[in-house]
């Protein structure tokens, strides 16, 4: 039997592609394996997104093209997308974009060629209609998925490379949607995680307005046993209906916002091509949390971004005081060929200002650490619906997660005892707080309903 492997790296996004690739790999007599060692062609699903970023992503293949000189590799995802045409990699079989993924079989079926050469491909999107959405594998931890209800971005911020790598704005038909997570809730999923570039721009491609809310309580009413968890939404836009929303689905929406301020200082947002300030993100963070006191708010912080010096992260440090986020990651801004902050300053000028973000950075990490043990008290002495990721071998505990912990970027859920198997959704009670982990015991099994 032929089996193929997939690396994939980046985001929630280029996960659901890989399981997608992973179906038309199936499609075509493929069967995944969890080993590249024993795989007849290996797929590195790149990311794109920054410097560090590209830097994984060569690194990678290039240590699968080493570890593994006799097999078939390919480069795909984000990186191959935006540099298809210029990648000068001749290690790799094929290049393969991001764009069309229902090209993939043709990419294999070539791969099996006798001295092939090179293949290079990167068709355009297909129709939204005529895309596939059904997935037969799942890369997530048990019972819980990602589903994935648009494509490119429309926001064009000035540092952001997503609309030169994904296109502009390409939302998933509504139905499509609505029966994909119907798929996933009858296949025992119990978690669906809801991505987009902008959760909040669904739709507005339509030139009817945004579809989100009413995509979202439509979802909130399938039959099943499940809960949806949202990811990313632009704070400019923001539709304050999702409050009630959330407010009112029974606990079917979790209370938990990914809201990617970026910065809270006016000028440096301006030249970022965004319209908050500090009073502004402020206020819909307390206007969050004064509707739903049980919120969790999850943010990403850029520094180093043209324009910033010791005033604007100042300011920064204030908003970060002042809106106590429950969650928040950090990152340094990557100069990025193409993009309009390209041009704001020269290399030299981007690799003094880098040094100093980074000291900037630990400083802001300090703080958050802090106010992040802070805010993970209020669940100790509670009780709480957790699913259990996966088992400690040799220990009477398990690693799981509750509502406001969401997978891959936030801490975890330790629970002591047995008898708790992977995908198994189970009430616990929070005895204290570990890091950035929880530590709770198990109190009963949720039986499916």
């Amino acid at each position: 039997m032929k089996k193929i492997y997939i690396e994939s790296l980046g985001c929630a996004k280029n996960q659901v592609d890989s399981e997608i690739l992973l179906t038309y790999a199936d499609d075509e007599g493929f069967v995944r394996t969890e080993r590249p060692s024993e795989a007849d062609v290996i797929v590195v699903n790149t990311c794109g997104f920054i410097e560090d970023a590209k830097k994984e992503s060569i690194d990678t293949f290039f240590q699968f093209r080493s570890s593994y000189p006799e097999k078939k590799i390919v480069l795909a995802g984000c990186l191959a997308q935006r540099y298809a045409s210029e990648l000068e990699l001749e290690e790799a079989d094929a290049i393969f974009g991001n764009h069309d993924l229902s090209a993939f079989p043709e990419v294999l079926r070539r791969l099996e060629e006798k001295d092939a050469e090179q293949i290079v491909l990167s068709p355009e999107y297909p129709d939204p209609d005529s895309e596939r959405d059904a997935r037969k594998y799942n890369l997530s931890m048990p019972r819980s998925a990602f589903l994935k209800i648009s494509e490119g971005c429309n926001h064009c911020c000035n540092y952001c490379a997503i609309p030169i790598i994904r296109g502009p704005l390409r939302s998933r038909p509504f139905d499509a949607v609505v029966e994909e997570a119907r798929r996933l809730i009858s296949s025992g999923i119990y978690e669906i995680n809801i991505i987009a570039q902008d959760l909040g721009a669904y739709g507005t491609d339509w030139g009817k307005g945004e579809r989100f809310c009413e995509l979202l309580k439509t979802l909130s009413v399938l039959e099943g046993d499940f809960v949806l968890r949202m990811l990313y939404i632009h704070p400019d836009t923001f539709p304050l209906e999702l409050i009630d929303i959330v407010r009112n689905s029974n606990g079917k929406i979790l209370p938990y916002f990914d809201i990617p301020f970026q910065h809270a200082d006016h000028k440096v947002l301006v030249g970022m091509k965004r319209t908050g300030d500090r009073r502004t993100y402020v206020g819909l963070v307390r206007r969050i949390r004064e509707a739903l006191p049980d919120a969790v708010i999850r943010s990403t912080l850029m520094l180093g971004f043209p324009g910033e010096g010791r005033e604007e992260f100042e300011e920064l440090l204030r908003f970060v005081e002042e809106a106590q986020l429950d969650w928040m990651g950090s990152f340094l801004y990557s100069r990025e060929e193409d993009t309009p902050a390209w041009s704001m300053r020269n290399q030299r000028e981007h690799n003094r200002a880098h040094k100093v973000a980074a000291l900037w950075q630990k400083e802001l990490e300090e703080i958050q650490s802090r106010i992040t043990a802070e805010r993970l008290e209020r669940f100790v002495g509670k009780k709480y619906r957790a699913l259990v990721e996966e088992n400690i071998a040799g220990e009477d505990l398990s690693i799981a997660r509750i509502y406001s912990q969401a997978p891959e970027v936030d801490g975890a859920t330790v629970i002591m005892g047995s008898d708790m198997m992977p995908g198994d959704v189970v009430e616990v009670g929070i005895r204290k707080v570990r890091g950035v982990d929880l530590e709770a015991v198990k109190i009963r099994k949720i039986e499916r309903e």
